[in-house]
């Protein structure tokens, strides 16, 4: 395989940009991307100095508080969603440059690349030269050295791998849809078909367009919610979405390939080959457990009862807003309710109302 060649003047990396985006681009389901003008609002009214972003995902909320000034600390439990994390909170100058893209994109000579992703995924995800592409670059992306550039290049490829997938996610073995020759009435065909290393570069250049310093010791973490521990001013939660049916977001599910991805070494073994599109076997998540999510709330509520607490939720969620904002009550003085109505979620069949629950 070889890597595809660009025009010198497509090629080059600019060390500073001179626009920076106001927020990443996400395709990741339940981001706040869209709602950040709103919930900003409610945060611009708080006095806090110091924040915890206890369910990062896309990032989209930690990278908000980084632009105003504050000392963020971003954390998520997914490993591939902490380099998201790593590369756009944490780091605050490192950038990739022409000669990094290349040593990530160009198979080093002589070296014995395994086929892991081309041996395992062959007509789920992908076509067969995209997984052997896959697996040149997530190895050399393994051997970088400096952790914020590993971050960014994996920042780069998570992008890029989502925007090549129908519906950005990995619940189904459905890579006919990208290929099958029929009219469409979804999706971006000339996307999908668009080259990897020419949406991997350019994801590289909005990474290094988003880095920037805001002067204080940001950082990132990869734990479980429940065992983060510090003190904040501000703590805001946003975790999985549990409906009153019981079902509930599952972001491994969803997302289990770029997962395995970013643990490539132990991706074999961590696969459920009994499953068509062959995800990862289910780890215990009291987040995604409708019996026990009220009680992670609770806890939360507990341990950070000295921070200003907000919450990010749906009003069709369990447990119920007023049952959530009477468990915050137990241990903040003001607790108020912001309702945004009609906002309409991505692949969600009705009209749900957000709400911030802020307890101070």
């Amino acid at each position: 395989m070889r890597a595809v060649r660009y025009p010198e003047t497509q090629l080059r990396l600019l060390p500073e940009a001179p626009v920076r985006p106001l927020l990443p681009s996400t395709r990741y389901q339940g981001s706040k991307a869209k709602l950040m003008p709103w919930i900003g609002e409610h945060l611009r009214r708080l006095d806090f100095h110091t924040a915890l972003d206890a369910f990062g995902g896309s990032g989209v909320v930690a990278y908000w508080l980084k632009r105003h000034g504050k000392q963020v600390t971003y954390n998520d439990y997914l490993r591939f969603n902490y380099y998201i994390g790593l590369a756009l909170i944490e780091n605050s100058s490192t950038r990739l440059t022409e000669d990094d893209v290349q040593k990530i994109l160009t198979p080093k000579p002589g070296k014995a690349y395994r086929r892991f992703i081309a041996e395992t995924f062959q007509g789920i995800y992908y076509t067969d030269e995209e997984n052997e592409w896959l697996d040149v670059v997530v190895q050399n992306l393994e051997e970088m050295e400096n952790p914020y550039k590993k971050a960014l290049g994996y920042y780069a490829l998570i992008q890029a791998c989502l925007v090549k997938r129908p519906f950005n996610l990995f619940h189904r073995s459905n890579l006919y849809l990208r290929l099958a020759e029929v009219p469409r009435s979804f999706g971006n065909k000339a996307t999908w078909d668009r080259p990897f290393e020419e949406h991997f570069r350019r994801f590289v250049a909005e990474a290094n367009r988003l880095v920037f310093d805001n002067g204080q010791p940001n950082r990132a973490l990869n734990l479980d919610a429940s065992d983060l521990t510090g003190n904040y001013d501000l703590v805001y939660l946003d975790p999985p979405y549990t409906a009153a049916s019981g079902g509930t977001v599952d972001y491994l599910a969803f997302y289990h390939f770029l997962e395995g991805m970013v643990n490539y070494d132990h991706w074999g073994e961590w696969v459920d080959y009994s499953t068509k599109h062959r995800r990862l076997r289910a780890r215990p998540n009291l987040w995604n457990d409708p019996r026990r999510v009220r009680d992670g709330f609770c806890r939360m509520f507990e341990k950070f009862r000295h921070s200003i607490l907000v919450v990010s939720y749906r009003s069709d969620g369990i447990p119920d807003v007023d049952q959530l904002a009477s468990d915050m009550r137990q241990f903040k003085r003001r607790v108020t309710v912001a309702r945004l109505q009609g906002y309409q979620y991505v692949l969600s069949p009705r009209k749900v109302t957000e709400v911030l629950i802020i307890g101070e």
